[in-house]
């Protein structure tokens, strides 16, 4: 049985047979057109954590910082958000960041992987509300930081549910 034999349809469709090691940490990005939330997860895969978040440049400077972000953390795979409309159609924002991931996929060496992240930043504003957590930081990044680690929490728990590699 291959690592991604297990793996929920929507991520094994994309995935080579033997792209995910079945441990290690990885990193997640939400990709949004002025800035870059980052989360990562424990090295067992339980935990996702916001990292940071990264203001937009260019895609070649925002992949460099992002592999800069995978290789001092030592991930082994890369989770991009991508956001699907409700109806489940791919609008632009969905086509640039599967073009973006794209771009990692070529340049960094590691496993890259597309996953809907429909919500989440919403729910992140959500969250951080109801944590008191003023506009100002809000719109400073933490919005995007916390849509990361929701994307990665729940490609985590897909896994885990599946039985894939999720889990050391």
């Amino acid at each position: 049985m291959s690592p991604s034999d297990s793996l929920p349809e929507a991520v094994s469709a994309a995935l080579p047979a033997t792209a995910i090691p079945p441990s290690g940490r990885i990193l997640a990005i939400d990709p949004g057109t002025k800035r870059i939330g980052v989360a990562l997860s424990d090295p067992g895969r339980v935990v996702a954590q916001p990292l940071t978040t990264l203001d937009r440049r260019s895609d070649r400077r925002d992949a460099e910082a992002i592999l800069v972000l995978a290789a001092l953390h030592e991930a082994v795979a890369i989770v991009v958000g991508l956001p699907i409309n409700m109806d489940g159609s791919r609008g632009a924002a969905c086509v640039a960041a599967e073009a973006f991931a794209e771009r990692l996929r070529t340049v960094c060496g590691l496993p890259v992987v597309g996953w809907d992240e429909r919500l989440t930043s919403a729910q992140a504003e959500r969250l951080l509300v109801s944590a008191g957590v003023r506009r100002e930081q809000r719109r400073q990044g933490a919005t995007d930081r916390i849509a990361a680690a929701l994307i990665l929490e729940s490609f985590l728990g897909a896994c885990a549910v599946a039985g894939g590699p999720s889990r050391a």
